[in-house]
């Protein structure tokens, strides 16, 4: 199939899970019925994907708080109850992460439970994503290895024992987020890309990694504002990622400053470009998702090309989401008409 659709991955929790319109929501449930709840919201999250249209569904990060700490909070050696206050992304912004204390180690399965629960319940292909070991070592604080390329390497270890076992659960395509890729470029290159060859390791499924300038929150839209009229930071990391073991590559596109001219650097590489803009409530037509796959056609062959969000959606009002997961089905399969 020519431009079939995915999402980079969260999507909005239901306000009866969740608090709505948060990046850091709290829960609204607890105990058995916040472990039910969280598989149910899977299923709504898969169901709406499928009425929309999108090809290879995602879990929609409805059992995670957050992209990186729903992954800590099954690791031990991390400390959750005397967090630090630490600037993260180059000091783009301050938060208070959790300190690592201790060697690393997981106290079982991650995302066995909704892995499992949204296979079952779906026969389109299946993606899970989980945080790049780069992008984790930039979130917490460190009181134990005194290295942050070495406790970056535990953590891909760990990441890489879920991924083998995701697999293992039927997962299609395994993603790791690495938003830190566009602010260490020139770390990336080096232990950046070895770590998540150290993440990736043994795999046979689908293989994917997520760079992006961030979701639409104020920090990082300021931060985009700097950047002058074209963003040229992937010139740096395209290069070695299209040298890498890694399969797919997701970034943002629409209303982006990236010189789509860039795309053309990850030769060899599947292309997951964003069309849906996940900084503005304005709603895509199914029209300009096809004239965005058309004008990066013009740098990607058109079999490597996957139409996809520009970044997650979990901070966003649900009824635009579900309209934007819309836009991107009909956009997608418009494009498929026009540029077969």
């Amino acid at each position: 199939m020519l431009f079939p659709s995915t999402i980079a991955g969260s999507l909005p929790k239901p306000s009866w899970l969740a608090e709505p319109n948060k990046l850091w929501p709290q829960w609204r449930l607890q105990g058995d019925d916040l472990i039910q709840g969280k598989l149910d919201a899977t299923l709504l999250a898969v169901k709406l994907q499928e009425d929309a249209g999108i090809d290879i569904v995602g879990d929609g990060e409805m059992s995670r708080q957050h992209f990186v700490h729903g992954f800590l909070e099954f690791v031990d050696g991390i400390d959750f109850a005397h967090k630090v206050e630490m600037g993260i992304r180059a000091d783009r912004y301050k938060a208070m992460v959790p300190v690592v204390r201790g060697n690393l180690m997981l106290k079982g399965r991650v995302h066995r439970e909704e892995a499992r629960h949204a296979r079952a319940h779906t026969k389109r292909q299946l993606k899970i994503t989980l945080p790049g070991p780069m992008t984790i070592s930039d979130t917490i604080a460190d009181a134990h290895y005194g290295d942050k390329v070495k406790m970056a390497m535990a953590f891909a270890d760990l990441l890489n024992k879920e991924a083998r076992a995701l697999q293992a659960d039927g997962v299609d395509v395994i993603q790791f987020d690495e938003p830190a890729f566009n602010v260490f470029m020139d770390e990336v290159p080096g232990w950046g890309i070895e770590a998540l060859h150290r993440a990736i390791d043994g795999l046979a499924c689908l293989t994917a990694v997520h760079i992006c300038y961030g979701y639409g929150i104020k920090a990082n839209i300021d931060w985009k504002n700097a950047l002058g009229s074209e963003w040229m930071q992937y010139e740096k990391i395209f290069p070695a990622l299209a040298k890498s073991r890694i399969g797919q590559v997701s970034l943002e596109c629409i209303n982006s400053r990236v010189p789509l001219k860039l795309l053309s650097l990850l030769d060899g590489k599947d292309v997951l470009i964003g069309v849906i803009d996940v900084a503005t409530d304005a709603v895509e037509t199914p029209e300009r998702v096809a004239q965005v796959i058309g004008e990066v056609m013009k740098f990607v062959p058109k079999q490597r090309i996957v139409a996809c969000t520009n970044c997650g959606m979990a901070p966003m009002r649900r009824d635009i989401a579900e309209a934007k997961l819309i836009a991107l089905g009909a956009g997608a399969k418009l494009a498929r008409e026009k540029y077969a």
